[in-house]
């Protein structure tokens, strides 16, 4: 007789081997690591939160510590290899093989262990594809998750850092793997309950709060002239004649610049609440003079933002807070929001082709891509129709009938042609193909592939390749807005003289912008402390930005 119960049996058999070690749902820190050799099996798909900012660092180092005798050749399968924890599983053969989305600040680390060999890939995926293969074929076996807080049943409160969390449980639980949470107090009663009790099986009080990363500030003390520059060729060359109100703004100083002229350049434009009204976005601090100023209506987020809970529970019509004031996060839906409801993504790249294809991986450095992709992508099975969405599909396809045309989501690429130490920013070819060439993939990790963008804005202008006809006007269009850079030197001058004339390439001066004009006083704050100001105090910033 055929047995339809052996995952559920396989479960409780390592529950049961695990409350040896509990009172109730609760095991103490120095247990954790006895916990792990008495629950997890070798070679078990493990999702160790591991998110963009939230980490669940006391389970890391706990599974660091494991007997390689009882534990061993793990499959990890987390968002972000974030802490060296994460890369130090591979190095004592604690994990084999790892599917993950980004690794920000092991992109080097990363790089280095996987060409010797010290892990074995799977994918670098977008944040909604790795979450769609929990459900598929990546399913967990155990999680190990963060939450700010338990009640003695099990209930959690994620706090405002939700991220990942209900994803991975959702995935974990229902499928008969294994949940255990780490989390900052024991309390009587939490302040709202974010995952089920019914769904965590073991609960760990930690030593000191989880780790967050501060990831989406950026002081305004830090953005430069060019950084403006660019910011004000896209409010007006893009925002403006398209009328995006549902945005994304990726990570970086060109999109801070942007939301930083917003109150200052985009009100001398007229613009206000026209453009920029409804976000999928990370509180961004560099975001508060919009806000105070009336700019922006609602913003859905993917995670928190370190000091800005004050300001967003003092702002609840702008954010999604529950009952305790607190953001409710997601990543999931957010990332989702960003996918299919937003018109817009702008954000910021290391390296772009001749076809428009971009990359954030280098032949060094190995940072994953996070939602960038999901963001970036043009939703084939988007059916709602909005203004910037239609004219941006007009200009693709002029001569298909209206009712039949597909419209277009705006995926620009903005950033100077030298960034960070002069590295240019347009290349003939990109560092992710010979990181494919090197490693073997079948799959070039492309952060957004060309035929998703639709503009590139650099200092030098704007390039529509939504308004190209062929293969060598895209190129070209590129080439013309690629500065000093060696791909900007090859332009044919010709064509790009042609494409400035059909409005394909449009100059600060075809714009009416003088580049003299990009000077810091646009900015509506100048400084961390500026923003602050802002915030009525409410804003309470990471030690590290504090300089007075």
């Amino acid at each position: 007789m055929t047995s339809w119960q052996n995952n559920r049996a396989t479960r409780d058999a390592r529950i049961a081997a695990g409350s040896a070690l509990a009172r109730g749902k609760v095991v103490a820190a120095q247990d954790v690591t006895r916990l792990f050799e008495a629950v997890v099996r070798p070679g078990d798909r493990i999702c160790l939160e591991g998110d963009n900012q939230k980490q669940a660092d006391l389970l890391s180092r706990a599974l660091l510590a494991v007997d390689l005798s009882k534990v061993n050749d793990l499959h990890m399968v987390q968002s972000g290899v974030v802490l060296p924890e994460h890369l130090d599983l591979f190095d004592r053969g604690v994990a084999k093989r790892l599917d993950y989305a980004y690794s920000g600040p092991q992109s080097a680390r990363i790089a280095r262990m996987l060409f010797g060999g010290k892990i074995e890939l799977g994918a670098v995926h977008t944040y909604l594809e790795l979450f769609a293969r929990y459900f598929i074929d990546l399913t967990p076996h155990v999680a190990l998750i963060a939450a700010v807080s338990a009640d003695h049943a099990g209930n959690l409160y994620t706090g405002p850092n939700t991220e990942d969390t209900p994803t991975v449980v959702e995935a974990t639980a229902f499928k008969d793997g294994v949940v255990i949470a780490q989390v900052n107090d024991i309390v009587d009663t939490v302040p709202r309950v974010d995952i089920p009790a019914d769904r965590v099986h073991f609960i760990v009080k930690a030593d000191k709060p989880f780790f967050v990363e501060p990831l989406f500030t950026r002081d305004p003390a830090a953005i430069t002239e060019g950084q403006i520059l660019t910011a004000m060729l896209a409010i007006k060359g893009i925002y403006a004649p398209y009328g995006v109100q549902r945005l994304n703004h990726g990570i970086g100083f060109s999109t801070a610049a942007i939301e930083l002229l917003l109150p200052t350049f985009g009100e001398r434009l007229g613009l206000k609440g026209r453009v920029a009204t409804h976000f999928a976005l990370n509180p961004h601090p560099a975001l508060i003079p919009a806000i105070e100023s009336g700019w922006v209506r609602q913003i859905h987020s993917f995670g928190s933002e370190v000091g800005m809970d004050d300001y967003i529970r003092a702002r609840s019509d702008v954010y999604f807070t529950g009952p305790d004031g607190s953001l409710r996060s997601n990543r999931a839906f957010c990332q989702t929001a960003g996918l299919y409801a937003c018109d817009m993504f702008i954000g910021s790249t290391l390296q772009i082709d001749l076809q428009g294809n971009s990359s954030t991986i280098t032949t060094s450095r190995i940072a994953g891509f996070g939602g960038a992709p999901n963001m970036g992508a043009d939703a084939r099975g988007r059916r709602h129709p909005s203004e910037p969405w239609l004219k941006a599909g007009a200009e693709a396809d002029p001569d298909s009938p209206a009712p039949l045309r597909r419209g277009r989501k705006l995926v620009v690429q903005i950033g100077e042609t030298f960034g960070d130490k002069n590295v240019p920013l347009f290349v003939e070819k990109l560092d992710a193909i010979e990181l494919a060439e090197k490693l073997k993939l079948d799959l070039a990790p492309v952060m957004i592939y060309g035929d998703d963008v639709t503009h590139i804005v650099t200092e030098e202008g704007i390039a529509n390749l939504l308004m190209c006809r062929t293969a060598q006007e895209r190129e070209q269009a590129i080439r013309g807005v690629a500065g000093y850079t060696d791909p900007g030197r090859r332009r044919d001058h010709g064509i790009v003289s042609r494409l400035r004339e059909r409005g394909v390439i449009r100059r600060p001066d075809d714009l009416g912008i003088n580049p003299l004009d990009a000077d810091r006083s646009l900015l509506a704050a100048r400084s961390i402390k500026d923003l602050v100001r802002w915030s009525g105090g409410l804003y309470a910033p990471p030690s590290k930005f504090r300089n007075w």
